[in-house]
């Protein structure tokens, strides 16, 4: 495993002490320091921690294999890193950067999310076909996480949503062209139907009625009225090729998505279902995170092993910060409201 690939040739021991001496002073600075941001190197088995005033490395943090999505508590007090191959979530102190825990036998965790009252937690298993419902005991140190359910998905379920209530999650189906919603305390499908080509991530409106589905396999997000019964196709969204990964914009009006193989990002009305502003974002735009000044966007340019720093309101690239390869998930607890 190539945990530290980017600092090889400067001695890994010597990194390792500056990590850790780093980590140690942002602990003592807490209650003044902005908090860190955190990308994940997919390839590097590893999570770059990015000073938030210079957006430059400052440290390394390995995980398991394959960490590909990071979910921050709706507490706030652990990002966790869903680390697929090896089937284990590592739990980071957001404003230290201090490794919390590491919790084991989890099955193949791609995607994950925790219910908004933590009290369950879901996960995607990409590669084996399943959803998996964990009840969260955090007072048990040992393994903090019951399997409640296993559930057989169609291929390659993708990403999750869980509504504001804690009752309903929805998760796509990327190679099998579906979404499918569970009852979270009955922990059965209440519905599963087809989508577009190569459904990615999805996200649910704050008011939980619009479902929408960022399709990969195509250039459109495709949004859903999901407060029946059943599921309706409402519209087919215009984006750019490969729409992929959302983020709101924090005034429960707007969301991001990402459109990675056309290189940009587009920003849509959740109300009128209208992209009302696209922005350049080279290298395989991916995940994204907003900043509390509700315009700095930050995106992982998958392709290009960088993170870019887009000022959204003069729709300008700022920045780009070279992290390690494949970088996908990002998050800070400097964040604009999930709403």
């Amino acid at each position: 495993m190539k945990l530290f690939s980017t600092v090889a040739r400067a001695g890994a021991g010597v990194f390792l002490l500056a990590a850790a001496s780093w980590a140690a002073a942002q602990g003592a600075a807490a209650a003044t320091a902005l908090p860190p941001v955190f990308v994940l190197n997919s390839q590097d088995a590893n999570v770059s921690v990015l000073d938030r005033a210079t957006m430059q490395p400052r440290a390394l943090i390995p995980t398991g294999k394959e960490p590909h999505h990071l979910y921050l508590t709706p507490d706030e007090k652990s990002i966790v890193v869903a680390n697929a191959l090896a089937d284990s979530l590592t739990f980071i102190d957001p404003k230290t950067a201090q490794v919390q825990r590491t919790v084991t036998d989890i099955s193949d965790p791609y995607h994950l999310r925790f219910s908004p009252d933590m009290k369950w937690f879901v996960t995607a298993a990409n590669r084996l076909n399943h959803i998996d419902i964990y009840k969260w005991q955090p007072a048990n140190a040992a393994q903090p996480l019951q399997l409640a359910k296993r559930i057989p998905a169609g291929r390659t379920p993708s990403h999750l949503s869980i509504d504001s209530k804690s009752t309903v999650v929805y998760g796509s189906l990327q190679d099998s062209d579906e979404l499918i919603a569970i009852d979270l305390h009955t922990q059965t499908p209440r519905w599963r139907v087809p989508v577009g080509k190569m459904p990615a991530d999805v996200y649910l409106t704050p008011d939980d009625r619009t479902l929408l589905v960022g399709l990969t396999g195509d250039e459109v997000v495709e949004a859903y009225d999901v407060s029946g019964a059943q599921p309706k196709l409402i519209k087919r969204i215009p984006t750019g090729k490969g729409a992929h990964a959302f983020r709101s914009s924090g005034d429960g009006k707007h969301i991001f998505v990402s459109n990675r193989v056309a290189n940009t990002i587009s920003k849509i009305d959740t109300q009128a279902l209208a992209v009302v502003a696209d922005y350049p974002a080279p290298g395989g735009p991916d995940c994204m995170e907003l900043l509390s000044d509700g315009k700095t966007l930050l995106v992982s340019s998958r392709w290009a092993r960088k993170v870019t720093v887009i000022d959204t309101e003069k729709k300008q690239i700022v920045q780009q910060v070279a992290v390690g390869r494949s970088p996908h998930g990002i998050w800070t607890l400097d964040h604009a409201s999930r709403r």
